[in-house]
């Protein structure tokens, strides 16, 4: 029998990830880098998306990639660089989990668990991190139903840890024009249905920078309560997914659009809030 979530109040339950609120009135801003490549890297990105209006920082330390060959992220080598850049900035920093072993080594670094897509059905690494308090961002499988998206968020929270957001970041269907389809629908059949808050990802669902600020203007009018999106100094040497990462240029006329769209629906950009 397929799974159907139980039919709840539309009032959303805000997580707090240090001073900021995810899933109240105000709309969340997640940006930075795919991978923490370099110190002059990362905090160039992060002063950037901080000045823009990002509330949080986003940055892989250890990447998950289908081609072994690929960048699979600096791993502890990035701890220092990230523990700097927040210092400097006051940004919290949401990062991949990308297994159970590493929870440990993230405490006291990371103030957001990210669940990568390929790590929805990774059921161990959930009940681990149901163990502790810090939040966790679940990013729903690219071939993943929204029914299953949402068992694997009970997982964390039965295991006690009720601090889940939802993330959207596209699914696999027949297209092949984008990286994925972007499945706005999820957005609002999850708002409707749970109290989950819910972050879209417009970098991961197209694939393709030309198309994430559209995407992005979408998923706020379809209710979503933010968005992570990827943004590099310089695109064309970066050394995973460039190819979908915003320029400074474009990140902060996304900030500027998304501003305007916001004060239609009465809404407005989230502030760090002590």
């Amino acid at each position: 029998m397929r799974y159907l979530p139980p039919k709840m109040s539309q009032d959303t339950k805000p997580i707090r990830v240090g001073g900021v609120e995810i899933g109240g009135s105000a709309f969340v801003v997640m940006a930075g880098p795919c991978s923490v490549e370099s110190l002059p890297q990362f905090a160039q990105t992060a002063d950037v998306v901080k000045k823009a209006g990002a509330v949080i920082l986003r940055g892989g330390m250890f990447k998950l990639r289908t081609n072994p060959d690929s960048f699979q992220g600096m791993g502890q080598d990035a701890f220092s660089i990230v523990r700097e850049v927040k210092a400097r900035t006051g940004l919290q920093f949401v990062s991949e989990i990308t297994d159970p072993r590493q929870v440990s080594d993230f405490t006291g670094l990371v103030d957001m668990f990210q669940v990568g897509s390929r790590n929805m059905h990774n059921y161990a690494l959930l009940k681990e991190l149901g163990q502790v308090q810090t939040p966790v961002l679940l990013k729903r499988g690219f071939s993943g139903l929204i029914s299953e998206w949402l068992q694997s968020a009970e997982y964390i929270i039965k295991y006690g840890n009720p601090n889940v957001v939802l993330c959207e970041r596209g699914i696999r269907t027949f297209e092949t024009a984008t990286r994925n389809t972007f499945d706005l629908n999820a957005i609002a059949y999850v708002k409707e249905h749970t109290s989950f808050p819910v972050i879209a990802d417009p970098s991961h669902a197209t694939g393709a920078a030309s198309l994430v600020t559209p995407m992005a203007l979408a998923a706020a009018a379809a209710g979503a309560d933010g968005i992570i999106v990827e943004v590099h100094p310089d695109p064309t040497i970066a050394l995973s997914d460039g190819f979908q990462a915003l320029t400074p240029d474009m990140f902060r006329n996304l900030m500027a659009r998304l501003e305007r769209v916001l004060a239609a629906l009465d809404r407005g950009l989230a502030k760090v809030n002590s």
